[in-house]
């Protein structure tokens, strides 16, 4: 029997406070470096206090990435939506994409994909499975 080799996970959870826009920034530089190391790649969406969030890389380490994130006091109600191996990734050029309101991205973030009026953007359709696409 042949190991899987890749995994996606997709979890939804509550801010625990508010975040601003640094707060944010500075998340996103802390989950890129642990990312990076870890061989993850993935997409986050924070809208309304919630944040659903796609990692996807190898199963063991997307186990390590999914037991720190259900310690973090950053976000509590934390609800797994899907789990599963994947013959590809949707998000390899990015170690954490990150889709939220256009007024949170006063820094220029790297892979920002601003949502619509309905909290959704390209990207947090790939993260759901919805579209291919990533504009």
């Amino acid at each position: 029997m042949r190991a899987i080799m890749l995994e996606r996970l997709v979890y939804r959870s509550e801010a625990t406070h508010k975040l601003g826009s640094l707060h944010l920034f500075n998340l996103l530089v802390q989950c890129r470096k642990r990312n990076s190391e870890l061989g993850i790649t993935g997409h986050l969406l924070y809208t309304e206090e919630i944040f659903v969030q796609c990692i996807e890389g190898p199963p063991a380490a997307v186990e390590a990435l999914w037991q720190s994130i259900q310690r973090d006091d950053r976000h509590h109600n934390i609800e797994l939506l899907s789990r599963g191996p994947e013959t590809e990734r949707r998000f390899g050029d990015w170690s954490m994409a990150f889709s939220s309101y256009a007024h949170f991205n006063k820094y220029g973030i790297p892979g920002f994909f601003p949502v619509d009026e309905e909290g959704m953007s390209e990207a947090a359709a790939r993260c759901a499975g919805l579209t291919d696409a990533l504009v």
